[in-house]
């Protein structure tokens, strides 16, 4: 992977933005997708000269009001736009632990929650590499990468279960690159992250489509269309919730609409769990 995190972020933005998209002239033959450098510097009121410094890592240290104006041409929603910030500035972050310890230590207060309170909603914790810490045998009867030890992004592409599960499986594994990026930040060098995204890359074309498009996205809220082995057709609102003093961890929750067929639904297998 490269280290040169803001250009590569810069220069995937760019393919991604047509000249039409900024009130340019299009049409014509173009050797790229997007927009070219110089037309993204001039629509910014830079030189080309500097942006190119920017996107081959040759100056590191834009201003805010550059990379605001860079964020304006390339259409960046509020959570990208604070991604390219980080990017550019990132905060230096504590040396790993060995891997046996990372990031293992769910909050005894939020195992006990989705374990007593929470038995009847699928509930369980994420490290910020995806990995499955902690979760309700509800969480687990609801889906394969439900278990303890699964790494989550691996069992979206690379289990062919989760393919067969999710209706929505295109839209569900878009959201999952994009908040993997939101979660790991400007810090794509850390091992795990390098390790993750190369196997990954190996293993899943669709994978390495997507993450070379740098969505980032953080967002907390969506809707699962699953057809699940036992109960068929089920419509599930997920919310995921960062859990402070944790190295990035999350709490991710499924929930139907009341009365609803998935809540019934949801109910019956939350029955079957409890008996077995």
């Amino acid at each position: 992977m490269s280290a040169n995190h803001l250009g590569d972020y810069l220069r995937a933005r760019r393919d991604l933005v047509t000249p039409e998209d900024v009130g340019l002239p299009g049409g014509g033959r173009r050797r790229v997708p997007g927009l070219r450098r110089e037309e993204l510097a001039l629509l910014a009121g830079i030189s080309t000269d500097y942006y190119l410094r920017l996107e081959q890592g040759r100056d590191r240290n834009p201003s805010p009001p550059v990379l605001d104006a860079l964020a304006r041409v390339l259409r960046l929603d509020s959570d990208a736009t604070r991604h390219l910030h980080a990017l550019a500035a990132p905060t230096p972050r504590h040396q790993p632990q060995p891997a046996h310890d990372q990031d293992k230590h769910v909050p005894p207060g939020i195992q006990q929650l989705i374990m007593t309170s929470w038995a009847r909603t699928p509930a369980l914790v994420l490290n910020r590499y995806m990995d499955v810490l902690a979760a309700n045998p509800l969480a687990t009867a609801l889906s394969p990468a439900g278990h303890v030890g699964t790494n989550a992004i691996r069992a979206a592409f690379l289990d062919p279960r989760l393919r067969d599960l999710y209706v929505n499986w295109d839209e569900m594994a878009q959201r999952a690159v994009a908040g993997l990026r939101a979660l790991i930040g400007p810090h794509g060098e850390d091992p795990r992250v390098v390790e993750l995204v190369n196997d990954l890359s190996v293993g899943s074309e669709s994978f390495r489509r997507l993450w070379a498009r740098h969505d980032v996205s953080p967002r907390g809220t969506g809707l699962s269309e699953m057809n699940h082995p036992q109960e068929g057709r089920l419509e599930l609102r997920y919310e995921r919730l960062l859990l402070t003093g944790t190295d990035g961890q999350l709490l991710v929750i499924h929930h139907a609409d009341p009365g609803t067929s998935s809540a019934r639904k949801l109910s019956r297998l939350a029955d079957m769990t409890s008996t077995t």
